[in-house]
């Protein structure tokens, strides 16, 4: 609540104020608030078994904290990230993380039900893509960043579209959005797969944890290009499930 709203409050009857908190309270509900950033994917790992969580101070950066390549994409890809870190941020760490791998972080199952196309499915809750291939095993798998619950500019929720789609056009690193920002376009989107209509799957630089997006999955770069190069094709299948 603003400082404009608590003042008005302050003005009116206490029964208006009560009835004022119920009408604010069951619009909340109903139209959820942005409140994603307010817990980036890695904090909500900390409670749980199998994870330490480490608490960032001034000036340590991805590197100084996880020296070694391999490891350091692990962390990232275990807290959905691939933007800087900050002070006081916190970051979950898999306990076995000298034996972790890639595949054993994996939100996803290894193998599925042998699907008749290669399919790709979007998971905004868990903040991840995943890649299988007509034979049902997982290929790979990476951070994303979906639709995010508000979009002040468009005034209105952003969330990506959900259901089964497939891919119908795809551009190279050049791709660039025609809408935004608003009045002009242009923001880079390299890699861009599209789905529906104006929803596409594109690399981004800012891939930061929680859904941030105004509709697009935003992907890794690297992961964006390798679908794009190594895997789709017109007619694979994406699968966006419910938030």
């Amino acid at each position: 609540m603003n400082h404009n709203n608590t003042y008005f409050l302050s003005l009116v009857p206490k029964t208006a104020k009560i009835l004022g908190c119920i009408f604010m309270g069951a619009t909340m509900l109903l139209w959820p608030q942005p409140v994603d950033a307010a817990q980036p994917y890695g904090q909500k790992l900390c409670k749980e078994p199998g994870y330490s969580c480490v608490t960032v101070v001034r000036g340590q950066t991805w590197v100084s904290l996880f020296p070694d390549k391999y490891k350091r994409e692990i962390v990232q890809r275990l807290n959905r990230m691939g933007t800087p870190l900050y002070k006081g941020m916190r970051i979950a760490v898999p306990i076995n993380l000298p034996q972790a791998d890639l595949l054993s972080i994996s939100p996803f199952p290894a193998t599925i039900t042998p699907p008749s196309h290669k399919t790709i499915i979007v998971d905004p809750n868990k903040l991840a893509f995943a890649a299988y291939g007509v034979n049902g095993d997982l290929v790979h798998w990476g951070p994303i960043s979906a639709g995010q619950n508000y979009c002040s500019d468009v005034k209105r929720r952003c969330h990506t579209i959900t259901g089964t789609y497939s891919i119908y056009t795809k551009q190279g690193a050049g791709c660039k959005s025609k809408k935004f920002p608003l009045g002009k376009g242009g923001a880079p989107m390299p890699y861009c797969m599209f789905f529906h209509k104006g929803f596409a799957l594109h690399g981004s630089p800012t891939v930061p944890g929680y859904n941030a997006s105004h509709g697009c999955v935003r992907l890794y770069k690297d992961d964006a290009k390798w679908l794009n190069t190594q895997f789709v094709q017109n007619g694979t299948r994406v699968i966006i499930r419910p938030y």
